[in-house]
């Protein structure tokens, strides 16, 4: 079976973050400059939140308030739904789907934040999986 350990060999462990008092233009700033859709609220090295582009357009824009003013803890999707590096790649995401999130962040053995994954990362790993397959009966089927 496939797991999260297995995407994030591949894709690596970085994931970005910020504390919960960052301003939203601050965490925008960042998302922009990785070209990525979330980051992790972090408080003393727990994941508190995650803050998407998501939560900037429903809770910043269409509110009216600034994002100079705002700070992440005030628009951070909380409580954080983290998951185990074990978990398989199909579990997780039928937890992305029942939740509808998109983004995962994942704890090592320990407890500590390790990486992050997200709906794309998924899909990806799925379609490169079945294409695996499909090659493999082609394969066999011209053998």
């Amino acid at each position: 079976m496939r797991t999260l350990e297995r995407i994030l060999q591949l894709k690596g462990h970085d994931v970005l973050s910020v504390d919960p008092d960052t301003t939203v233009y601050e965490s925008l700033a960042l998302l922009a400059e990785n070209e990525v859709g979330a980051l992790v609220v972090l408080d003393e090295g727990r994941p508190v939140g995650l803050l998407s582009e998501r939560d900037y357009a429903r809770k910043v824009i269409l509110k009216g308030l600034s994002s100079r003013d705002t700070l992440a803890r005030d628009i951070m999707a909380s409580p954080v739904i983290c998951v185990d590096t074990s978990l398989t790649v199909d579990k997780a995401m039928g937890i992305m789907t029942e939740r509808r999130i998109r983004h995962l962040p994942v704890l090592d053995d320990t407890g500590q934040l390790t990486g992050i994954v997200s709906i794309g990362d998924l899909v990806k790993d799925i379609i490169a999986e079945q294409q695996y397959t499909i090659d493999q009966l082609q394969h066999y089927i011209h053998s």
